[in-house]
């Protein structure tokens, strides 16, 4: 085991996640994708997906990362595994073991995505990297955030302000990151879909996140690393947060909505 993936982050990603990474991060030892290559040929995978499987196992193999909040915590690590598919439909494989028994599986499917798969196939990211990217500001919410109201099944549907925008680095699809001035949501759809088990529509809003925890110092559109910049005033000196995320400073804190509360029913209230 690697603890220490300081100079061994995957690619691709934004400050905010590699910080997360190198902050939680572990790698443990799996068997490399061309050790299985032939016999996998032999039973008519292709060689272009036994290529991706490759690739993936050299660029994220063995990555352990912090529980997700759903689909029980995600994989327990990535790694490549069981490919099925047809020349017709399309080819996935498996993007990592569960952490515990749930009914469906964890997939990349034929474009890259990152999703789920029962008998339905879901995919809940754009591109694994995007899994990555949703664990980072999920994480810096759970020790940062004033305040997460969890909402689930049809109340969902009306959970994002008019005026949130889609956060572009976690390549949403059923499972989407909405940011306003300074609450993050969390879209969760997956399972819901996948099962089908429309109770299992989760939307996690927090409040009070500063602008490492909403932007992860990218620029609006153009996914460009930005620099911190330091407030005006004088604050007190900054905390050093445990997601590995710039530090936040103690009295430079703003009044924050809560656009749950705003909708004044109290289904919407309960603490999660």
């Amino acid at each position: 085991m690697d603890p220490d993936l300081f100079g061994d982050v995957p690619d691709g990603l934004t400050g905010r996640a590699r910080a997360f990474v190198r902050a939680h991060g572990v790698k443990v030892g799996v068997r490399h994708a061309e050790d299985h290559r032939r016999w996998w040929l032999e039973r008519d995978v292709p060689a272009a997906v036994v290529d991706r499987m490759a690739a993936h196992q050299e660029r994220r193999g063995g990555l352990v990362l912090p529980p997700a909040s759903r689909y029980e915590g995600g994989p327990r690590h990535l790694a490549a595994d069981s490919p099925e598919g047809s020349g017709s439909g399309g080819w996935w494989f498996e993007a990592g073991t569960q952490r515990s028994s749930v009914p469906y599986g964890f997939r990349i499917g034929p474009s890259g995505e990152f999703g789920i798969r029962s008998d339905r196939w879901v995919p809940l990211r754009a591109t694994v990297e995007g899994w990555v990217e949703s664990l980072a500001p999920a994480r810096h919410a759970s020790l940062w955030a004033e305040r997460i109201v969890k909402v689930t099944g049809d109340d969902v549907g009306g959970v994002v302000p008019d005026g949130f925008e889609p956060v572009p680095e976690a390549r949403g699809l059923a499972d989407t990151w909405w940011r306003g001035a300074d609450s993050p949501v969390a879209v969760h759809t997956g399972e819901a879909e996948a099962l089908p088990f429309p109770r299992g529509r989760t939307a996690l809003v927090s409040s009070g996140s500063d602008e490492w925890g909403l932007r992860g110092g990218v620029e609006d559109g153009a996914g460009r690393e930005r620099r911190e910049r330091a407030p005006a005033h004088r604050a007190r000196p900054a905390r050093r947060p445990r997601d590995g995320g710039p530090g936040v400073a103690g009295d430079n804190r703003r009044r924050l909505p809560d656009p749950v509360r705003r909708r004044g029913d109290p289904a919407h209230r309960g603490s999660f």
